[in-house]
């Protein structure tokens, strides 16, 4: 059994979804390819420790006070997704790193591919910061949330851009 609650941000709504241990399990933009259902959020709950937590976290983050998230987070995955999701983790805040370098640091070097798909089912952007993996020309490739808040993140992370 999971619940929601929604909150705002400079991106628009975010969508919170805890589980039954009240841990973080998803975070989802309106419009996010990979977006589950809105009813397996399950009920709303505005009252819950861990969404007060994410949330205080969150506006510290986007007023720029916050580089790295420190929330119990009940990640649902297969092992080499959690495993990526844990290396985008490490990323520091205003850095990028390419699915080769994440690959490399798996210790699995040919699974750049495998690491973007893991990348792409990543369940709590900007918390865990999938935003921060680009394509080994540096360009900005597949972002969920779309690659305009991708870029914005990004901009904003490297402090050249606010909201």
């Amino acid at each position: 059994m999971t619940c929601h609650t929604v909150t705002d941000s400079p991106y628009g709504p975010l969508t919170l979804v805890a589980d039954a241990d009240g841990a973080l399990c998803g975070l989802y933009m309106a419009g996010q390819r990979h977006r589950p259902p809105e009813e397996n959020f399950g009920p709303r709950d505005d009252d819950l420790p861990c969404f007060a937590a994410a949330q205080e976290q969150l506006s510290a983050y986007f007023a720029g006070e916050l580089k790295q998230f420190t929330l119990e987070l009940a990640l649902r995955g297969t092992p080499f997704q959690r495993g990526v999701w844990e290396q985008l983790t490490r990323i520091p805040c205003g850095e990028t790193r390419t699915y080769g370098q994440l690959a490399d640091a798996l210790g699995n070097p040919q699974a750049s591919r495998a690491v973007g798909l893991a990348n792409g089912r990543n369940p709590v952007g900007i918390i865990v910061p999938c935003h921060r993996v680009i394509g080994s020309d540096g360009s900005l490739t597949g972002y969920g949330g779309g690659l305009d808040r991708k870029r914005r993140l990004l901009e904003f992370e490297r402090g050249t851009a606010l909201f």
